[in-house]
């Protein structure tokens, strides 16, 4: 459309397509609110005992988990998932739901920034032509529904990029706000644009460039110059810049390298990891304008040779010196030429931190480019306004549905991507097989949905393309573990300390290997070890717990259950650890409350339903027991345990037919159980069925010939049948 539209309109015009960039979003991430955790949610959300208790703000906005976790130093990330945990705790829809919320809101932001600028700069060539609202709208709706913001949208932790990107854009806007109020009203949006800036502070280490963002957006489009921006705003602009005080102390507080991942004393040169840039940056700007192929974990790659750089090369430096050419030399250009130099600077700018700040992990990152991608759109829709200018009105409306539509069909296909761990991975180990992450997480994935075969394929395959990483080892001696080749993961567990001596999961992995060895000794020593790197580790307690069992020490296994649960008590299977080991113990009270909360964190758990079951039983409540052993053999059929335990609660419980059934089923998992023989003799005798009774009996005498209760029970059968008989 162009700029002819009635002004009058407008507001309407307005509102009306902010509900099309709203509804264009719902249709794209429709299918994205029923996706699960993975990856990197996991220690976010899965694991991070700082999300339980939302009043607890303190602890909420100092969030610490060591190493590389994505929430550390980032308190205003932690308290938007401590929101949702106390909405849906672990049920993933709640944290869905929200990331879109945000990523919608961030649209309208852009629409309302892109909108207003056109109006601001109505006199300047750039905008001549131009109508603001279907410009904005142009930008804002291919932006909410492009393909490459599904990492940043549907992938829950990545709202550290969407939300900052809130945040980014809101302090842009309400700063364009506030200087075309002027007055009271302006001074109160220029406050919510620090306000803004702060949060964005608080969300993630990317927002430092916005103060410098706002400065140079107000120099191109609205003062002309740095001094007369700095003149009229003085005092907002020394507001803006106190926002990267927070910042500071936050990036302080973490060690300032993300857990020894980023920053200029990890181990990777600067120019090492420059080099990778050139290929990321030309990928952002491919996957902006033909986004395909996504990829959600590209790897780590280093440029060997000047020729793998050079394709690259060639064309992110034209565009880079062209935008400083841009940005230097002003006045050689007229106001379309400053205005993509704004752009460029937008594009280049927000990816500066993550482009120059040097990692040993990542290199390319999709999400980096949820914000540089505005600038893109913002371009490719400015030039395809001018290309066109001549073309029938219908023309660029209908261009522009399209080009939507197309974008928010692969949107909405690549989210369904997202509702399987297992099929995300396999999508990734398709386009990049040599990525060994991907190869370990796929078969992480495949081994956690049983399916071990499969998932030690990849295991193997990751070890042999990165036999130098610790963290291969690690998955292969997981694997090797879940086969019950204890010996072997033993070794490949060693292999890993040796690559990575702090390494706190192989550390105590490595115990409960030796521990299955019979190796106690060597079991606690690696269990302490992990302590040592993290007393606070409740998975650590948890297996030390195991171990003190296994040495037939309920008392301490006790005490590390329930240090466990202190540190972690949303844990269902620490909570049923405890109350096993206080049933043990013979303090059934004390540890029927834990095993309640095992089977309310986790109904579908069958160690917690039959332990449960057990401590009813303790405490006399057989009928109360029944549906929980019930419960453990639709999780576990072949559990003899249960079993056999819950045909004694249902002969407790009177209903003996089906105590009979259940006793036979125990009986057909496991014949030498000569105590369930017995009571079911028993059970059938109370019926009036001695000829069956007698056999369970006599099988008791065969598994244990001096049981003296089986040849006395037999021997009343025998008695009652002589008097019966005629």
């Amino acid at each position: 459309m162009t700029a002819g539209a009635n002004p009058a309109a407008a507001p309407r015009r307005a509102r009306l397509a902010a509900a099309a960039v709203v509804l264009a979003g719902l249709a794209a991430y429709a299918n994205s609110i029923a996706g699960s955790f993975f990856f990197d949610d996991r220690q976010s959300i899965a694991e991070n005992p700082t999300l339980r208790h939302l009043w607890r703000l303190g602890e909420v906005l100092t969030p610490n988990l060591g190493g590389g976790v994505t929430v550390n130093g980032r308190p205003i990330l932690n308290l938007s998932l401590a929101v949702n945990y106390a909405i849906s705790a672990d049920a993933a829809w709640s944290y869905h739901l929200l990331n879109l919320g945000f990523h919608l809101l961030a649209g309208l932001a852009l629409f309302g920034l892109v909108r207003r600028t056109l109006e601001l700069c109505r006199g300047q060539d750039f905008a001549r032509g131009l109508d603001p609202v279907g410009f904005g709208l142009a930008v804002a709706l291919l932006w909410t529904v492009h393909p490459l913001q599904t990492e940043s949208v549907t992938y829950v932790v990545q709202r550290a990029e969407s939300l900052m990107g809130l945040f980014y854009l809101a302090t842009l806007y309400a700063f364009v706000r506030g200087a075309a109020a002027g007055g009271r009203a302006g001074r109160t949006w220029l406050g919510l644009s620090v306000a803004a800036c702060l949060l964005g502070m608080g969300t993630k280490e990317v927002m430092v460039t916005a103060p410098a963002m706002v400065l140079l957006y107000d120099r191109t489009f609205l003062a002309g110059s740095f001094a007369e921006a700095w003149r009229r705003r003085r005092a907002y602009y020394g507001a803006l810049a106190a926002t990267w005080i927070l910042l500071a102390v936050l990036v302080a507080q973490t060690g300032g390298n993300r857990g020894g991942t980023v920053g200029f004393g990890v181990g990777v040169a600067w120019w090492a990891y420059g080099l990778t840039q050139f290929q990321a940056v030309a990928r952002y700007l491919q996957l902006a304008l033909w986004p395909h192929p996504l990829v959600f974990e590209y790897g780590t790659f280093w440029v060997k040779r000047a020729g793998e750089v050079l394709p690259y090369a060639l064309v992110v430096a034209p565009l880079a010196l062209a935008t400083l050419w841009a940005l230097v030399r002003p006045a050689r250009f007229g106001s379309g030429a400053r205005a993509l130099g704004f752009a460029g600077a937008w594009f280049f700018g927000i990816l500066a931190p993550s482009s120059l700040m040097p990692g040993t992990i990542q290199m390319i990152v999709e999400h980096r480019a949820y914000l540089p991608l505005a600038a893109v759109l913002a371009a490719a829709a400015w030039a395809a306004e001018r290309a066109l200018a001549r073309a029938p009105a219908l023309a660029r409306p209908a261009a522009l549905a399209l080009v939507a539509l197309a974008f928010g069909f692969l949107t909405f296909r690549r989210n369904g991507l997202y509702r399987s761990e297992i099929a995300l991975w396999a999508d990734t180990v398709a386009k990049r097989p040599g990525n060994s992450v991907a190869q370990y997480n796929l078969g992480f994935a495949l081994d956690q949905a049983g399916r071990l075969p499969e998932a030690m394929e990849h295991f193997v395959r990751a070890w042999q393309l990165r036999p130098d990483l610790a963290e291969t080892h690690y998955s292969l001696g997981f694997a090797l573990f879940q086969q019950g080749r204890a010996e072997a993961a033993v070794a490949q567990y060693e292999e890993a300390l040796k690559l990575k001596p702090a390494y706190l999961e192989a550390e105590n992995n490595l115990g409960a290997a030796l521990a299955a060895l019979g190796r106690t000794d060597e079991a606690l020593a690696h269990y302490r070890a992990a302590l040592k790197l993290d007393p606070g580790d409740p998975h650590v307690h948890d297996s030390l717990g195991n171990l003190y069992l296994q040495l037939d020490r309920p008392e301490q296994a006790a005490a590390e259950y329930a240090e466990a649960v202190r540190l972690d008590p949303a844990s269902p299977v620490a909570q049923t650890n405890l109350g096993g080991a206080l049933l043990q113990l013979g303090r059934g009270p004390e540890a029927l409350p834990h095993l309640e909360e095992a089977a309310r964190l986790a109904p579908d758990l069958p160690q917690a339903q039959a332990k449960l079951g057990d401590a009813l039983m303790e405490a006399n409540r057989a009928v109360d027991a029944v549906p929980h052993y019930e419960a453990a053999l639709r999780g576990n059929p072949n559990d003899v345990q249960a079993q056999t335990n819950l045909a004694i609660a249902l002969g407790a419980s009177g209903r003996l037919p089906e105590a009979v059934d259940h006793y036979r089923a125990a009986l057909r998992l496991d014949p030498s159980l000569a105590d369930a023989h017995f009571d079911l003799g028993n059970a059938l005798a109370r019926m009036g069925r001695f000829p069956e009774a007698a056999e369970e009996f006599e099988a008791v005498l065969k598994l244990k010939p001096d049981d003296p209760g089986a040849r006395a029970s037999l021997e009343h059968l025998r008695q009652l049948q002589a008097r019966a008989a005629p």
